[in-house]
Order: structure tokens, then C-alpha cells, then sequence
């Protein structure tokens, strides 16, 4: 059974979702799970948001050292962690809970001639803001401006800068993250901002 398998098999058994699974050099592997994601109520504000836990990450740790000697998947250490503030964003369901988030995107293939326009058809990676389309589907949204730069005033006077959008679906993506930027009055006021937390695998007797 593949490595992606059975760490997905093992962690969403124990009620998580499986975020990334990274082989680092030096044998380490590297898994990041979260809590299973429900849209809000229309309340939203009456139930506090739920993170990933240290022992949430020790349980999954345990399982995981048993199921990897099972399968003699060859490592050297395993690390369990929640999701930091570049989180990778694997599913639908990511994509509808980051809805309005500033995302990094990497296309499998560049844009092209055809649907390039003002932007290079050989261009593959775009941050911007992630939004519905009209029609149901995803599109980025971004500009090509440089942003002010801190402490920097910018006259009322001053024309916005033009924004450019380009609509993709799920399976045209390499890869897409949450762009890593703190900004403590957007998006950790929205309890997006995740904080890291990571279990060593302490226990398995090949760590050295």
C-alpha cells in the first residue's frame, strides 16, 4: 500500500483530515492534519472555532508509528503537526472555507496566448484573493502593483490599482496554499490563523 494511503486511511479513521505528507531529507516525514471542517451557522460568533491539539497530535502519532511498521514504510522520524499559516489546500471544501483569503496558486501548465491577455502566457504562479465565479467555479484575483510599503501614506486621490482575474478548477492546480502573510486584523480575526503545533516521534527506536 502507498505511503499517501495508508497515512490518509490511518488519519481520517481517527476522525482528522489529512492535510500534507512531506519526506524531508534526513528520513524525516512529516504529516499535518486538521479538524474536520463544518461550514459556521448563521451565529457563528456562538461556537468558538476548534484546533488541532498537541494531544490530538500524539494520538495521531501512535497510530500512525503502528501502521507504517505494518506496513514496513521505511523512515528514520516521524513529526505530526497542525497546519501553519502557508496551509496547503487539497479539496473543495478547503477552497469554499478560505473563500475572500490572499492564496498562493501554481498551475500545472502556463496560462497560454490565449487566455493570457496583459499577464505572460508562460506564467504559472499568481497570489491573490481567492473568489466565487458567477458561475459556481474559482478564480484568483490580483494586481501586478507594488504594495505600499509600510508606513507609506497613499493619497485618497490615488486610483486603485487595476486588478486582474483568472478563473482555474481544481484539477488544473500543481499546487495551491494560503499566502503566508500575518495580518492580524484580517485573517486571524477570522480564526484562520493557525497555529503550529508539532509532536517528534519520540518513540521509534530508529530515531537517532
Amino acid at each position: 500500500m502507498a505511503l499517501q494511503q495508508i497515512v490518509e486511511q490511518t488519519v481520517t479513521g481517527l476522525g482528522y483530515d489529512l492535510v500534507e505528507v512531506e519526506r524531508s531529507a534526513g528520513g524525516l516525514l512529516r504529516i499535518t492534519i486538521d479538524l474536520p471542517w463544518v461550514a459556521p451557522a448563521q451565529d457563528a460568533s456562538a461556537v468558538p472555532e476548534q484546533f488541532v491539539t498537541v494531544e490530538d497530535c500524539e494520538k495521531v502519532t501512535r497510530q500512525l508509528q503502528f501502521a507504517l511498521e505494518v506496513d514496513g514504510i521505511d523512515y528514520h522520524r516521524l513529526e505530526v503537526s497542525s497546519p501553519g499559516i502557508d496551509r496547503l489546500l487539497r479539496h473543495e471544501q478547503d477552497f469554499i472555507r478560505f473563500e475572500g483569503q490572499e492564496v498562493d496558486l501554481t498551475l500545472k501548465q502556463p496560462i497560454g496566448a490565449a487566455a493570457a491577455g496583459a499577464v505572460a502566457a508562460n506564467r504559472k504562479k499568481f497570489r491573490g484573493t481567492l473568489e466565487r465565479t458567477e458561475g459556481g467555479g474559482w478564480q484568483i484575483v490580483w494586481t501586478d502593483a507594488p504594495a505600499p510599503k509600510p508606513g507609506q501614506r497613499v493619497s485618497k486621490k490615488r486610483a486603485p490599482a487595476p486588478l486582474q482575474a483568472l478563473g482555474f478548477t481544481l484539477d488544473e492546480l500543481r499546487e495551491a496554499r494560503l499566502a503566508p502573510i500575518v495580518n492580524f486584523k484580517g485573517r486571524a480575526s477570522k480564526g484562520e490563523l493557525l497555529k503550529e503545533q508539532s509532536v517528534p516521534d519520540a518513540e521509534d527506536p530508529s530515531a537517532g
